[in-house]
């Protein structure tokens, strides 16, 4: 690979974070970005990891792009006056002006991901003129289309193939734009950094989905960081010897079945991290 993808190993707890019935933020967490269940408090479970030891924190507002409102800029404002570490924030991101606002509130990286699929000169906007703190998020799930013209197909574990659709509006709605090329046109526009997640995985604590995190880090020279599944400590290792440049993990933080401090040490027992 080339020198822009030698980077620390990093470990980066994530924040969905949605409106309750009584429109106050709160972190959830889903299966396959369904089943939503309470996590937690998003400045509690920021200020919790930053003392851990993370290297970064992702603030996703998940049904802000579904739900057709700004993002949640006055909480985005408490967690970075809270943390020390870098803050990416995304959802609902849709304008050059949303992404002042959000880095307005103390922001390091704003990400996007419905709005990059529905007008792709917005990446390019925003990285002229923000540079390097644009971060694009590809969802993407499995298809098994026998004739499947056009996609780039990936093998599986199994030995068969599919292909990766981009889903938008929070796993919602399916595109048809094949992730692996997606992944190559969102770097020529000047995309920073890729945050991908497998839907077929997210939530599932089985492990992120390796083949296409393999796929799309050979494909691409920014970083990419892997989401969706981490379940256990090798499921972080795997992600790292697949090509991710970041593992991102949130059930195994929320529920307290591992600290960030325990899986950097067993990353440095394996030689993967100083």
């Amino acid at each position: 690979m080339v020198e822009t993808k030698k980077m620390t190993k990093r470990i980066i707890p994530c924040l969905d974070t949605t409106l309750d019935e009584q429109g106050k933020a709160v972190v959830v967490k889903g299966i396959e970005f369904e089943q939503l269940k309470y996590a937690g408090d998003p400045v509690e479970l920021a200020q919790r990891y930053d003392a851990q030891g993370a290297d970064e924190l992702v603030f996703l507002d998940i049904s802000a792009s579904y739900e057709g409102r700004d993002t949640m800029v006055s909480m985005v404002k408490k967690i970075a006056e809270q943390i020390s570490i870098p803050l990416c924030v995304g959802g609902g991101i849709k304008s050059i002006e949303d992404f002042e606002k959000v880095f307005d509130a103390g922001a390091d990286k704003v990400g996007m991901n419905t709005a990059a699929v529905k007008n792709p000169e917005l990446i390019k906007e925003a990285a002229e003129r923000f540079g390097n703190r644009i971060v694009v998020a590809i969802d993407c799930k499995r298809k098994f289309e026998a004739a499947a013209e056009g996609k780039t197909q990936v093998q599986l574990e199994d030995g068969k193939s599919a292909w990766y659709d981009v889903v938008i509006y929070g796993g919602r709605e399916y595109t048809g734009i094949d992730a692996i090329k997606w992944a190559k046109e969102v770097q020529a526009l000047g995309a920073a950094e890729i945050l991908l997640t497998s839907k077929d995985r997210d939530g599932t604590t089985d492990g992120y989905d390796l083949p296409i995190t393999k796929a799309i880090a050979e494909a691409v020279d920014i970083p990419v960081i892997a989401s969706g599944g981490a379940g256990n400590l090798e499921h972080i290792y795997e992600g790292f010897v697949n090509g991710a440049d970041a593992c991102l993990a949130a059930s195994i933080f929320h529920y307290g079945t591992y600290t960030v401090g325990e899986i950097k040490e067993y990353l440095k027992g394996k030689g993967l991290i100083l």
